[in-house]
């Protein structure tokens, strides 16, 4: 992976091959400083010319079919349609059924979560961190795919891992009042606990009657050369995740 091309993990799933989903790595840019190299969020800090032509140069180097409808996330359970007019919509979701058009979301330790069904008639990611998770995102990210769960496919991609999210009392409690199964993904650490974040994705899902889901290895806080981690650095840039139908 060289330093001036675009890269990322794709994902490993089961959705048709029309169905393209990835998240991209912090590599291929021109931001500098704690922004090195493709930060490709525009509410961070860094310079905003700097954004412009990393995501010019996403576009091109994915041959992406449309600019990516980009969000402002808040951590929310708001899912809009992927549309022109739902660019910079205050939300932590899209959704489209329409070939061409680009979902995005944007992360450093939140998960990606992307969702299609089994024939790829409609695409939706989120923006999954524990205050979405508590806000229900997920459950409205399904509803608006509007397909019966069993045939939903589910990918869940890069984001802090168990082991590098620490959380105090006040998290555990809330996530496990909402959902009791969610005892399962404390662990005590000290006075405090690690969180398994993805898992309790997966529990959210498979609670909804999702049957077939798929989950990445990578922790975006563990290894610095690939991703940006907010946990890790505070500071920094942001990956995109981005899926369409193509």
């Amino acid at each position: 992976m060289s330093e001036n091309f675009i890269d990322g993990e794709v994902a490993r799933w089961t959705a048709p091959s029309k169905i393209k989903a990835l998240t991209t790595f912090r590599s291929g840019g021109v931001s500098g400083d704690v922004f090195d190299s493709l930060n490709l969020a525009t509410h961070v800090g860094d310079d905003p010319a700097a954004v412009i032509e990393n995501r010019i140069r996403l576009g091109t180097q994915l041959s992406l079919p449309s600019e990516p409808i980009w969000l402002r996330q808040v951590h929310g359970s708001q899912v809009v349609k992927a549309e022109p007019k739902s660019r910079n919509s205050m939300a932590d979701g899209s959704y489209t059924i329409d070939r061409g058009v680009v979902c995005a979301i944007l992360t450093a330790d939140c998960i990606p979560l992307f969702l299609t069904d089994r024939i790829g008639s409609i695409v939706c990611l989120l923006h999954v961190g524990w205050r979405g998770l508590l806000a229900g995102v997920i459950e409205k990210g399904l509803a608006a795919v509007k397909v019966e769960p069993k045939e939903v496919l589910a990918w869940i991609g890069p984001g802090i891992g168990r082991d590098a999210f620490l959380v105090g009392d006040d998290v555990r409690e809330q996530l496990t009042k909402q959902r009791a199964i969610h005892h399962h993904s404390f662990e005590r650490f000290n006075d405090r606990w690690l969180a398994d974040l993805g898992q309790m994705v997966e529990q959210r899902l498979g609670l909804a009657g999702v049957k077939e889901m798929e989950r990445s290895k990578h922790c975006t806080s563990t290894n610095p050369s690939a991703w940006f981690s907010h946990r890790r650095d505070g500071s920094c840039g942001r990956m995109a995740s981005l899926i369409w139908i193509s």
